[in-house]
């Protein structure tokens, strides 16, 4: 075996989870370095929060990358390569063309997978027929385009009833567009829907109160319990299914903003680290693998009851590290995430509630305001400050 890929910390997944953790880990313990293997195949790495702002033609797609060799710690190994398979009983992973890696600690951080594929159409239509996502690189630009030229007509937003990146991303876009529209005088000749596979507008009464609120104001229409099923793009047809009935109904739309369905990575689901749904299986408070002492995960790829968020990231990231630590020297694990997640909701332009809460869907504000009101200088703090923090902060280890 290649002794270059035998390492102390395996790392999968160089995405906010994966560098933050390293670049933690490094910093409190330097005798790591050249100890550390990081596994990711994309030499770009992505500031997706940004991608609701330039999906309303608010920021550019281009400050939302950075070359992801800028981004990995000095003293870190980046392997830029796929993982294939987890092997934990071996202490070992596979690679697409690597080799093998073994190592005496893991960290999964590998985020979720999207599937275009899972509904007949979506992957056809996507980027044209007026068929548009800001959850993806490749279309993000298309979702701007749609709305600017939109000229009128039924405008679609949906929202599966899968777990997703970002909770609040399916409708923060449609805000915008209904702004959009407003200034560009189509939208008392167009109809906004919202049609969501999940029970509500938000999961916590407090922020889902002022959502509610916005949506009566701005006149959107919602359906809720519903999945998006199929999609015609040369017709601009869009199937649903309602979830309590499974009973099927067609929409005609001029313009349909996709959130499509999202799961875990087929080498975790395939794997003794996931649970039953695929996710890796892990502690909610200590991130520690419920079977694998040796094997923690952070991020979207996990099982932790809590929105798949950026904001959350920020505080998985030292309780892996920190307990990671602590395990190797043969001390307690004291860290604990009590599963804070944040989503800072843009409900128009220069316009934002900024929700915060923890596993008991208890609020936890980091001002001392009321969160739950739309606010101007949150709306600037998200277009502004969060990327600055995230770049220069997070991903460095320092916050």
């Amino acid at each position: 075996m290649d002794t270059a890929n035998k390492t102390t910390i395996a790392i999968v997944g160089a995405g906010s989870a994966g560098i933050s953790i390293a670049s933690r880990l490094i910093r409190k313990a330097p005798h790591l370095k050249d100890h550390i293997i990081i596994v990711d195949p994309s030499d770009k790495h992505y500031y997706q929060p940004l991608w609701t702002l330039v999906g309303g033609g608010a920021a550019r797609l281009e400050d939302s990358v950075r070359n992801q060799s800028s981004l990995i710690p000095e003293g870190v190994k980046w392997i830029r390569d796929e993982v294939t398979a987890l092997l934990p009983d071996e202490n070992k992973l596979l690679t697409g063309s690597s080799g093998a890696i073994t190592y005496d600690y893991l960290v999964v951080t590998a985020g979720i997978q999207i599937y275009w594929d899972q509904i007949p159409g979506l992957k056809e239509a996507i980027g044209k027929n007026g068929v548009c996502s800001n959850y993806s690189v490749q279309y993000v630009q298309s979702t701007w385009d749609n709305i600017r030229n939109f000229k009128g007509g039924t405008a679609l937003f949906t929202q599966p009833s899968t777990q997703v990146k970002c909770g609040g991303a399916p409708q923060k876009i449609m805000y915008l567009a209904d702004d959009y529209f407003r200034q560009s005088g189509v939208r008392d000749k167009s109809r906004i829907l919202f049609a969501s596979g999940l029970p509500n507008i938000f999961a916590v009464k407090r922020y889902a109160d002022t959502l509610n609120k916005v949506v009566e104001r701005k006149n959107i229409d919602t359906m809720y319990r519903v999945e998006l099923v199929a999609i015609d793009g040369e017709n601009k047809k869009a199937t649903f299914k309602q979830l309590d009935t499974q009973e099927t109904s067609t929409l005609d739309y001029d313009m349909i903003h996709v959130t499509p369905p999202m799961g875990p990575y087929r080498f975790i689901a395939e794997s003794a680290i996931a649970d039953a749904g695929g996710w890796v299986d892990v502690d909610k408070y200590t991130l520690q693998h419920n079977k694998y002492p040796n094997v923690f995960g952070a991020g979207d790829c996990t099982n932790l009851p809590t929105s798949k968020t950026g904001a959350a990231v920020r505080k998985q990231a030292p309780t892996v590290a920190d307990n990671l630590l602590a395990l190797m020297d043969g001390k307690r694990m004291n860290a604990h995430y009590d599963g804070y997640t944040s989503c800072p909701l843009v409900t128009g332009y220069n316009k934002l509630v900024l929700a915060e809460f923890d596993y008991d869907k208890n609020p936890a504000e980091s001002f001392p305001l009321d969160q739950s009101q739309e606010r101007t200088s949150m709306y600037l703090m998200k277009k502004h400050l969060l990327p600055v923090m995230y770049w220069n902060g997070m991903l460095r280890g320092l916050m």
